[in-house]
C-alpha cells in the first residue's frame, strides 16, 4: 500500500525520504516486442529470440528505456499524492543502464526522495532516486534521478 501524502507541505516533507520497494514486474519477450513497436527499436539483442540466443547474453534483453519507462507505474506502488491541481514529469538526469536484463528476469524499483525544492507558482520540484533491482544481481538494471513538478 503507498505511503499517501496531501499536498505541497506534506510532499517538501518527504525529502530525505526512502520510500521503500515496489513489487517485482517480470520481463516478457511479449512486453519486450510491445515497446520494440511503440518505440521502433527493433534491434534484434531485443527482439529477434533466435538471433540472440547465439548472441552475447544468450536470450534477448530488454530494452533500458523500457525498464526506465515502468518508473512512473512503479513508483505509483510506493507513493500516492492528492491536494495538488497538477504533476508533470519534468526529466530524467544521470540515467544509467549498468546490467542488461535478460527475457524472463524480474525487475522492481527502489526509490528515494533525495530533494525537494520550490519552483514558479508556488509548486515543489522532487527530486527521486530510482533504482531499478535485478532480481540476483548485484548491479541494478538502471540508475536515474527523476523530477517531477507538483502544482496546488
Amino acid at each position: 500500500m503507498p505511503l499517501t501524502v496531501n499536498g505541497i507541505p506534506e510532499i517538501s516533507a518527504l525529502a530525505g525520504r526512502d520510500l521503500g520497494r515496489s513489487e517485482w514486474k517480470e520481463v516478457t519477450q511479449p512486453l519486450i516486442d510491445a515497446f520494440a513497436d511503440v518505440s521502433g527499436d527493433h534491434q534484434w539483442i531485443h527482439t529477434d529470440v533466435s538471433q540472440a540466443a547465439q548472441g552475447p547474453f544468450g536470450r534477448t534483453i530488454a530494452h533500458g528505456y523500457m525498464i526506465l519507462s515502468w518508473g512512473i507505474p512503479m513508483f505509483a506502488e510506493l507513493l500516492h499524492v492528492t491536494g495538488v491541481g497538477m504533476a508533470l514529469n519534468y526529466g530524467v538526469n544521470k540515467v544509467r543502464f549498468p546490467s542488461p536484463v535478460p527475457v524472463g528476469s524480474r525487475v522492481r524499483l527502489h526509490a528515494v526522495v533525495s530533494e525537494v525544492g520550490n519552483v514558479s507558482r508556488g509548486g515543489v520540484q522532487m527530486h527521486r532516486r530510482f533504482t531499478f533491482e535485478l532480481e540476483g544481481s548485484d548491479k541494478p538494471a538502471c540508475a536515474a534521478e527523476s523530477l517531477t513538478h507538483f502544482y496546488p
